[in-house]
């Protein structure tokens, strides 16, 4: 009894032994250091990274080997600002009276496959339907293939507001949406809101604290709570431990979320240097969704692509946020990386990093904003960010040294999320 004890004990220790997965990074960008490492190996088991070491480790018998040692290999990407239920095009707003939440559902589940598949094996998702929330379940039981999402159910605005589901409709359908919806108006609802999404399992805030521009209503940038509203939100979110991000285009709108307490502004593209200076003080961090400014100025000349009252918004506010990124980045405030994927086609998330670039921001800050910047926004640094030992196993790479082309962050050609490789 006592050998067959010892034998299966043996056999097991050898089966558990050296089942790694070790990956030869030929440059290793670990979202920590300063500069690339040369000739490294990853060692992975299971769905963590159990140890990174210099040189090309030998592999065991059992051992499996993937061969980057042509490529440049980096943390799995993170992007803070997406919508991943939909996607821009000129049937956007007919979609919303024939769409639904089963067709949605179905093509959110394309989207994340697609944003998987570009490198981006997290994201923070701002608003949907409640759908997203659903993907979130679905994509973790391992039922669809999609980045980790970090999700805000419903984004909350008030009567009117960017984030009223309702605007545009004609008046026997507006209805008159609540907290349930994400409609609010003073801080007893504003508080209901955020603990109505608690329930509903969103894992953040997403506030729409001035106008926007794809919203059927006449304001891109005014500010759209008061302040009462605004540090009830925030105060009830820190409460349930859950991080707060503000869609804010105007100066006002942008100061009192600030001031408010937010997490981190989206888009932010009237910010003045006293806001930024503000944003310093308080921590706050900024997305800045280049190329969702940039899709949207280019839509926007294109006939009937969006409502009429949309269009002198995207021409207005679109062109700008480039050049408050650059301002921003001089002044020093922190930044996230986040696109606003679904204002463009998802997918060309990457695109973002060669805008940053080329605003002033060097190629290693970029990635690091979408690595280990990301994960400290949302307050995940002890599992992702970094090609760290005991971390997930999140990991991708590109053919081209992204320092020298930055552009070849929009072409990654190998997916681990997990310990599981999705794309090689």
């Amino acid at each position: 009894m006592r050998k067959i004890t010892l034998l299966a004990f043996i056999l097991v220790s050898i089966q558990s032994f050296g089942q790694n997965t070790l990956i030869y990074c030929g440059q290793l960008i670990d979202g920590v250091s300063d500069k690339p490492l040369k000739e490294m190996t990853i060692i992975v088991k299971d769905d963590k990274i159990v140890d990174v070491k210099k040189g090309y480790e030998t592999a065991g018998p059992s051992d499996t080997v993937i061969d980057l040692k042509s490529k440049t290999v980096m943390p799995g990407l993170m992007d803070m600002h997406v919508h991943i239920e939909g996607q821009s095009s000129p049937m956007s707003y007919l979609n919303e009276f024939t769409k639904n939440k089963s067709d949605i559902a179905y093509d959110a589940a394309v989207y994340a496959k697609t944003t998987l598949m570009a490198g981006f094996t997290t994201v923070r998702d701002l608003g949907g339907s409640g759908v997203n929330i659903s993907l979130r379940k679905a994509i973790d039981a391992g039922k669809v293939d999609g980045p980790r999402i970090y999700t805000a159910g419903n984004s909350i605005g008030t009567t009117g507001g960017h984030a009223d589901p309702t605007n545009g409709y004609r008046e026997d359908l507006m209805g008159d949406p609540g907290p349930k919806e994400g409609v609010i108006n003073g801080p007893y609802e504003a508080r209901k809101a955020v603990r109505q999404r608690y329930k509903e399992g969103s894992d953040v805030i997403k506030i729409t604290s001035t106008g926007g521009v794809l919203s059927v209503a006449k304001d891109g940038s005014g500010p759209q709570f008061t302040m009462d509203e605004l540090k009830a939100i925030v105060e009830t979110a820190n409460d349930y431990g859950m991080v707060t991000a503000a869609h804010a285009h105007g100066p006002e709108g942008i100061k009192r979320a600030v001031e408010a307490g937010i997490n981190s502004i989206e888009h932010g593209t009237l910010m003045t240097p006293e806001i930024m200076e503000l944003m310093k003080k308080k921590g706050t961090y900024y997305v800045p969704t280049i190329t969702a400014g940039k899709s949207v100025e280019e839509r926007a000349k294109i006939p009937g692509y969006f409502p009429a009252i949309i269009v002198p918004k995207a021409l207005a506010i679109g062109p700008k946020i480039q050049q408050t990124f650059a301002d921003a980045y001089k002044a020093g405030v922190k930044i996230a990386f986040g696109t606003d994927a679904a204002v463009f086609d998802h997918g060309q998330n990457g695109k973002e990093f060669g805008y940053m670039v080329e605003a002033g921001m060097p190629a290693m800050e970029a990635i690091k904003s979408a690595t280990m910047g990301a994960a400290s926004l949302l307050r995940i640094t002890d599992k992702l960010g970094s090609v760290e030992k005991g971390k997930l196993a999140d990991i991708v790479a590109v053919d081209e040294d992204p320092l020298k082309n930055i552009k070849t962050m929009e072409n990654v050609t190998f997916v681990m999320k997990g310990g599981k490789v999705y794309k090689n």
